[in-house]
């Protein structure tokens, strides 16, 4: 499989990873892998700017609303699926794209998971109790004192990632980081990981205008068919829990509305954080030729 070439693209949200990897899936004749968690939930289409009909004709599109938001599903299965429908493309193509803004997800994918020591009864315990009694926002204090690097480039707003990390530090008596991107197995195929990029600016504006758009296109309605789940993980994200809040009546609708744009633009700059950690990336400004893209994928070829 030496001569086999999975092709990343990943880059902040709404940047246009969709119409790139199509681009590319339909130049090297073959298919997509999703990896956008967001996208995976059959009942999150709007809020998670899953690709239109018209995008998924256009090209083979594999692990987009394949699962429900009541299932259990975790990084290491996405791993798996990834691997199990990359053997099976291998087995004719020579090339393969995955495409999304979950860094996790993405490594998952090119490096292996990273091992983590046993998280012991006590932490679990301790951990749970702050935050039952205190809430997230406390545990997020303890993980900045904990580990500032990892409290940096984690999606704080994720109540299953933080307690994962406090426990893990709390067990160890080290940042969860320093367990991260230790030396895992090599993949027996070729990554060439291309980034997509603008000014900050740009970036900001292509949200928000989007995030107009998630609203002229049913959000609000999508969001109000799932209300009553609002307490499951998969929720909790943003488009999703700002309009919960709307609901519920705490919030006035063009504040919730203000307030996803808001969380977006951070989530944005998060992700632009964690790629910063990978050199492997070849960046290019989002309006760039596509021949340009092609050209420096070929002379990367190994």
């Amino acid at each position: 499989m030496n001569k086999k070439t999975l092709i990343v693209v990943i880059g902040p949200t709404a940047i246009g990873k969709t119409a790139i990897g199509i681009k590319l899936a339909q130049y090297f004749n073959t298919e997509i892998i999703s990896a956008d968690s967001r996208q995976f939930f059959k009942e999150m289409a709007i809020g998670t700017a899953v690709p239109d009909q018209e995008e998924l004709s256009l090209a083979t599109h594999h692990c987009i609303q394949h699962i429900s938001i009541h299932d259990k599903y975790s990084v290491g299965d996405f791993e798996k699926e990834a691997l199990s429908i990359l053997k099976r493309l291998y087995e004719t193509e020579d090339y393969a794209i995955m495409v999304g803004g979950s860094g996790l997800y993405v490594d998952a994918v090119c490096n292996g998971l990273d091992v983590f020591p046993e998280v012991t009864l006590e932490a679990k315990v301790e951990v749970n109790k702050i935050y039952k009694d205190q809430g997230l926002q406390t545990l997020t204090e303890i993980l900045k004192k904990k580990d500032p690097e990892y409290y940096k480039t984690v999606a704080l707003q994720n109540p299953q990632r933080v307690i994962r990390a406090v426990e893990v530090c709390l067990s160890s008596g080290q940042p969860f980081s320093s367990f991260l991107n230790n030396e895992k197995g090599k993949r027996p195929f070729n990554i060439i990981k291309i980034g997509l990029t603008a000014d900050r600016e740009i970036i900001y504006d292509r949200i928000n205008k989007r995030v107009d758009l998630m609203i002229e296109n049913g959000l609000i309605e999508e969001v109000k068919s799932i209300f009553k789940y609002k307490e499951l993980n998969a929720l909790n994200t943003v488009g999703y829990k700002e309009l919960f809040k709307y609901f519920d009546k705490e919030w006035e609708l063009d504040f919730a509305v203000s307030e996803i744009k808001k969380n977006t633009r951070r989530f944005a700059k998060r992700q632009l954080t964690w790629y910063r950690k990978d050199g492997e990336i070849q960046w290019f400004d989002y309006r760039c030729d596509f021949s340009v893209v092609v050209n420096t994928i070929r002379s990367l070829q190994k």
